[in-house]
């Protein structure tokens, strides 16, 4: 049966949510709330009756908070998958699962390391640079969870090494992180493009092997 799983926002008092329209609305007497954070124990609770989904909104994605069910749902379920995952064969799994993903994110560093050298193409002058900085560009962007454009999977892995360098560059190489911005719609953008445009620059001397000037704002990122 598929049932009714409402989004809505926080309230601005403790109990209450705010609906699509941003009416205030009080939960069931005989709901609770299960912070997110256990996708096996909300997926059991949704497939049990009505939800609501409680997200925020960070930067340009909306992030779950947890949801409002049922009581005996949440309860229910945790049992319910608190048993499950006592069993020997549960162990089993997670034990095959952990060691699949361990490889699989392994791969991907390698793979995500390589397209970065292979974007920055400096000259053989600067091999041991371009070894460096896609280490910690890698180091930096393509841990799971860290919700860089590195972990994403909309945009092709050569495009996602261009632009975690670029913003590893905007990080290390410039006085972005000190910045005071004005609070005018699309400024931070036009910073951030001034920032990309000076930072290919910078990479052009590598490319082209040329004597670097020993104020390079790489060369110090890099010791």
């Amino acid at each position: 049966m598929a049932y009714t799983h409402r989004t809505v926002r926080p309230g601005l008092k403790k109990g209450t949510v705010l609906s699509e329209s941003g009416k205030e609305l009080i939960p069931p007497q005989d709901w609770a709330f299960l912070k997110a954070g256990d996708a096996a124990i909300t997926r059991s609770v949704k497939a049990k009756g009505e939800t609501w989904v409680v997200q925020v909104r960070k930067g340009r994605r909306m992030i779950s908070k947890g949801i409002w069910a049922k009581e005996s749902h949440v309860l229910e379920s945790q049992q319910e998958v608190e048993a499950k995952r006592a069993t020997p064969e549960y162990a089993k799994r997670r034990k095959s699962d952990l060691a699949r993903r361990a490889a699989k994110q392994e791969k991907y560093l390698v793979d995500f390391c390589t397209e970065v050298v292979s974007y920055l193409g400096f000259h053989p002058r600067y091999k041991a640079e371009a070894d460096v900085l896609g280490r910690k560009i890698t180091e930096h962007a393509a841990p799971v969870g860290s919700g860089t454009v590195a972990r994403t999977e909309r945009i092709p892995i050569a495009k996602r090494a261009e632009a975690a360098t670029i913003a590893w560059m905007r990080h290390q190489t410039t006085a972005y992180d000190s910045m005071k911005i004005a609070r005018v719609k699309g400024k931070r953008r036009e910073i951030r493009r001034q920032l990309a445009a000076r930072s290919v620059k910078l990479l052009e001397a590598y490319r082209q092997g040329v004597a670097l000037a020993g104020n390079c704002p790489l060369q110090k990122a890099l010791a």
